[in-house]
């Protein structure tokens, strides 16, 4: 059957921009997302032992979150150059490794992933660092979630996601319908903190559910709903990660691994990879080993 992974790019490379220390090329231009980006794909690669693997960017056009609610996101401080001109390098690198990137206007990566996941017949791990994606496990799906900066990951199921957060992953839009996401600047419903929100999630299942039994629910807590249903549909609307996005999957090119060598060490020479450089030779022995793929 195979086994896909699907990296989330922006997500790895701000957390990677933000954990590790600065680094430089030869020029001055910063680099150290990129190198966070690349050694968590060699380390997926090692650990994960994928047959197939794609990255997914979002576009820099507002999507139809930002149409429906003018607010989404807006609080957020605009990309700082040091990050913004390392995506082009980020991207270069991955073409040469032949890994196949996606992307679509109007859409996040978020809703990309979840396209891409139910598209596929392999088993699916999503790389990324963003909680909103823990919504997509589930059967073949599972997330490989960064715990402290990039130094260490944790390949997260059900089970997992339930342990963690207090609900199961097909609640995690709810979730943040009742409790809003700071975040991404929706409100969710005034009122309703953590600690409600998961409780009435386990006894009502959904949003639906809840508010089809708002007379069982305590005068406080219901009043609290009925002024904030409105907010709340918006932010589950919001929450909700995309399935059916219209982009075209070629899943043989995830596996394909057309890697030009070449340009992927003339690339970390530029950039002064020195240590990813004897990474890469070290896992592509490994793979060559155990007859995975090839590697440079």
């Amino acid at each position: 059957m195979g086994k896909l992974i699907l990296i989330d790019g922006n997500a790895i490379l701000h957390r990677a921009f933000h954990a590790l220390p600065p680094l430089t090329t030869k020029r001055g231009e910063p680099i150290n997302a990129v190198y966070g980006l690349i050694s968590m794909l060699l380390r997926v690669i090692q650990d994960l032992k994928p047959t197939h693997i794609a990255v997914v960017f979002d576009e820099k056009e507002p999507t139809f979150r930002h149409k429906e609610f003018a607010q989404y996101q807006a609080q957020r401080p605009a990309m700082a150059d040091e990050l913004s001109g390392q995506f082009e390098k980020a991207k270069k690198v991955l073409e040469a490794f032949g890994i196949p990137i996606y992307s679509k206007v109007g859409f996040e990566a978020d809703d990309v992933i979840g396209t891409l996941a139910g598209d596929a017949r392999q088993d699916v791990v999503i790389v990324t660092g963003d909680k909103d994606i823990l919504q997509l496990v589930g059967g073949r799906v599972k997330v490989y979630l960064p715990i402290v900066g990039l130094s260490s990951a944790k390949l997260m199921g059900e089970e997992e996601v339930k342990e963690k957060l207090g609900i199961a992953p097909k609640q995690v839009a709810d979730y943040k319908a009742l409790v809003g996401d700071p975040s991404d600047n929706y409100p969710g419903v005034a009122g309703i903190g953590p600690k409600t929100a998961i409780s009435l999630l386990e006894k009502y299942k959904n949003l639906d559910g809840i508010y089809a039994h708002l007379e069982e629910i305590s005068p406080l807590v219901r009043e609290k709903l009925t002024k904030g249903k409105d907010d709340a549909k918006l932010s589950l609307r919001l929450a909700t990660i995309v399935k059916d996005v219209p982009v075209k999957f070629d899943i043989e090119a995830c596996g394909r691994w057309d890697i030009d060598s070449q340009a992927v060490l003339n690339l970390f020479s530029k950039f002064g990879f020195k240590t990813l450089t004897e990474r890469v030779k070290k896992v592509g022995k490994n793979l060559d080993d155990e007859k995975q793929m090839p590697l440079l």
